[in-house]
């Protein structure tokens, strides 16, 4: 097998191969940190982060960055509105930014630079494209002198001509052509500002991913990644700030991931149907969450609704309770056979399951089809536990192939072998007392109680059982 990525710059599907063997350089953009992310900033965060997981899964060394912009017009006014300085708004968010991460499951990446901790090499990367003749300045402003970059246009296959007479906005006189976009801002008063050779500003949107990309990563990526919103003007713009300063591509394969409706909708503002991460994570499992996400192919959109976080609950506790009967079947279970090696059955089966779950990942990291592996999984797993009789190099086995796969999807509720206290463990033994006793009316309120603790109660074949909530 070998790993096959979408271009978004070729359109077509592409053998990954990186600059460097072994290694992978990945850059995805990050969030605008003015206020709490919501569930279209959450696919991408998700995504990519399996991506980075399964590159690791197979033996990459992967540096992932993905950045903050911390200074721009949304900002400023939320700064403004919150009367606050807009450093102090921006770590704000920043930290509830990460909280979410924590929240569903996702490992920070290896870097997460910002805005204004970078303004030296901002101002740098401009001045460069300004000697270079790509930028000019005009009343303190800097723009990119789009048409001097003959590829404008590639990456999202847009014409230069059509957007220069497709734009009906009222076009700024200083610029050169309607489709020259700025890379320095002068500030306006009052605005937070940094000294630069034009005088008092702040940084364009696009040029800061080409600036900090390249300081972080070197002058070509071998993944670009984000939402395909992005795909037209940002990336189109990277494309050619980067490239017009070091005539090499900024990236060899380019990732961008669909848009997220919400109740069949497109999610806008207008429309005011967005739901922030915060709040779903007090409604609902992160693996619930995560799986809703994962369940779609990532180039396809996703719908987002009540109901499908139900069906998103019930099949995580499908393969939830597969793992976890199968840890405490593990657990509990001394060697019930003196063969010490696992079943010829068992590990074709297994074998297959895993062969399932990477050809699909290797195909363009289709994680809707790779769940399917893992549901495959928790049904071998159910028929196993129906044994009375298992080897315990059978039980490790299957236990081992659950952890690769959700240490890649992260869909799974991963089980604990927990210590009850001893104040639980007398209910329990009372609870069994009671039960031989036929005193159901006690059992059940031993069950109750049990449960305002968070401890549920399950009979299972081998015995009677707990899990926590």
């Amino acid at each position: 097998m070998a790993l096959q990525i979408y271009n978004t710059l070729t359109r077509t599907k592409e053998k990954f191969v990186p600059q460097e063997p072994g290694k992978v350089k990945m850059y995805v953009c990050g969030p605008t940190v003015y206020g709490y992310i919501h569930i279209g900033n959450a696919r991408p965060a998700i995504f990519f982060d399996v991506v980075r997981s399964y590159l690791e899964n197979q033996k990459y060394d992967v540096n992932y960055v993905v950045n903050f912009t911390d200074v721009d017009d949304k900002l400023i006014r939320k700064a403004e509105e919150m009367k606050l300085p807009v450093p102090e708004v921006a770590s704000m968010f920043i930290e509830a930014f990460y909280a979410d991460l924590e929240g569903l499951r996702i490992p920070r990446a290896t870097a997460n630079p910002r805005v204004t901790e970078n303004m030296e090499t901002i101002i740098n990367f401009i001045h460069e494209l300004e000697r270079k003749g790509f930028a000019y300045e005009k009343g303190g402003d800097v723009f990119f002198r789009t048409s001097k970059f003959a590829d404008y246009g590639k990456l999202s296959g847009q014409n230069i001509e059509e957007l220069q007479f497709g734009i009906r906005i009222d076009v700024d006189a200083r610029k050169e052509s309607p489709v020259d976009f700025v890379l320095w801002k002068a500030a306006k008063p009052g605005e937070i500002h940094w000294e630069s050779p034009w005088g008092q500003g702040r940084p364009g949107w696009h040029i800061e991913c080409s600036a900090m990309s390249r300081l972080l990563l070197g002058d070509t990526l071998d993944i670009h990644g984000g939402g395909q919103d992005l795909e037209f003007p940002h990336h189109e713009c990277e494309v050619a700030q980067s490239e017009a300063m070091t005539g090499k591509p900024l990236a060899n394969y380019w990732m961008h991931n669909g848009y997220v409706n919400i109740d069949g909708e497109k999610m806008s503002k207008s429309l005011g149907n967005g739901v922030l991460v915060k709040d779903l994570l007090a409604q609902y499992r992160p693996e619930a969450i995560r799986y809703a996400i994962l369940s779609t192919h990532y180039r396809n959109q996703v719908n987002f609704s009540a109901e499908i976080m139900d069906q998103a609950e019930r099949s995580v506790e499908r393969i939830s309770n597969a793992a976890s009967n199968l840890l405490y079947r593990l657990n509990s279970a001394e060697e019930q056979s003196s063969e010490l090696r696992i079943s010829e059955s068992l590990a074709q089966k297994l074998a297959g399951i895993s062969a399932a779950f990477h050809t699909k990942m290797q195909d363009d990291f289709n994680t809707a089809d790779a769940i399917t592996a893992m549901f495959d999984w928790a049904s071998e797993v159910n028929g196993l536990l129906q044994q009375s009789d298992v080897r315990r190099a059978d039980l490790e086995a299957a236990y081992q192939l659950f952890k690769e796969m959700n240490l890649v999807l992260r869909i799974a509720v991963e089980a604990e072998a927990e210590l009850l206290d001893d104040e639980i463990e007398a209910l329990i033994a009372e609870r069994t007392e009671a039960r031989k006793a036929k005193n159901w009316t006690r059992a059940d309120e031993i069950r109750d109680l049990l449960d305002a603790q968070g401890i549920i109660l399950e009979d299972t074949p081998q015995g009677m059982r707990w899990r926590r909530k």
